[in-house]
């Protein structure tokens, strides 16, 4: 099977996206781990599969594979690639954009800038809800980890997040404690783990250890997952710029029962063709 490509990256998080509306493809877990594979295939992080919209008020449909295999719920850097991507290869002219995402809605902007406005929706809290295991909702969560407790705050942006607040990300142990909490039990769907220092109310750096895919240069729904978690725990304002290792993003939340929106940039890099 002949398969037509491109290659995409927001922040350094990176894509293979694959054309599902103009070109028939069904891919196996072989194929996304082959194609996500930096040595014997393309390399990415995640494979994003565009497709034709079931629902009769989206424009398109995209499914999200995790370079181990597995599907994801929720991508916003590959959202706004997912964008870029469309206008690139002539699917849309629309700016305005309405995707049909595993877990729900999204509706994407391309900005006259160039950059990409992505509206991630409302935050889910409820433990239920992210899923997480806990008697009630709290603003934070002890967790065991390797007889120590660690503290979290949890939420879904469509897909699970732990998020830790640490004194600086250059000395945080992203890749110790990062597989334990993304495969802890009381995760029954295992979490994407983000490592949060805030330098001031709109200000945070971040490194995010992915669920499937291990410490990536830049997480999207990460970046709104930290800051709904200092929105609610008072520490930052309704605007923040988020620096993770590929770059900058910016999210803004006015917490109630709004939506949180992602501002930020997508890169084509180049288009190919791999038999699969």
């Amino acid at each position: 099977m002949q398969v037509t490509f491109s290659k995409m990256h927001g922040l350094g998080n990176d894509f293979v996206i694959i054309d599902a509306v103009t070109q028939a493809i069904s891919l196996t877990g072989e194929q996304v781990r082959r194609l996500a594979d930096r040595r014997f295939g393309i390399g990415c992080d995640q494979v994003l599969v565009v497709e034709s919209a079931h629902g009769t008020k989206a424009d398109f449909g995209f499914r999200i594979y995790n370079r181990d295999g597995s599907e994801a719920e929720q991508c916003g850097n590959g959202a706004r690639c997912l964008a870029r991507f469309l206008h690139h290869r002539k699917l849309t002219a629309k700016s305005e954009l309405h995707i049909e995402a595993p877990t729900g809605p999204l509706v994407l902007y391309l900005e006259p800038d160039g950059q990409v406005t992505v509206d991630m929706g409302v935050p889910r809290l409820e433990p239920d809800d992210i899923p997480f295991t806990a008697d009630r909702r709290q603003l934070d969560y002890e967790l065991e980890l390797d007889d120590q407790a660690v503290k979290i705050g949890a939420v879904s942006m469509g897909n699970p997040h732990a998020v830790l607040r640490v004194p600086s990300v250059a000395s945080a142990p992203v890749t110790e404690w990062g597989p334990g909490i993304e495969s802890h039990p009381r995760f029954p769907r295992g979490v994407n783990v983000g490592f949060m220092e805030i330098v001031d109310r709109q200000h945070i750096r971040l490194r995010v250890f992915e669920r499937g895919a291990g410490e990536t240069k830049a997480c999207g729904s990460g970046a709104c997952a930290a800051v709904v978690v200092g929105r609610l725990q008072e520490l930052l304002d309704p605007q923040v710029t988020v620096s993770l290792p590929g770059g900058d993003l910016v999210v803004s939340w006015a917490m109630g029962v709004g939506s949180v929106t992602m501002k930020g940039p997508a890169a084509h890099v180049f288009e190919g063709h791999i038999s699969l």
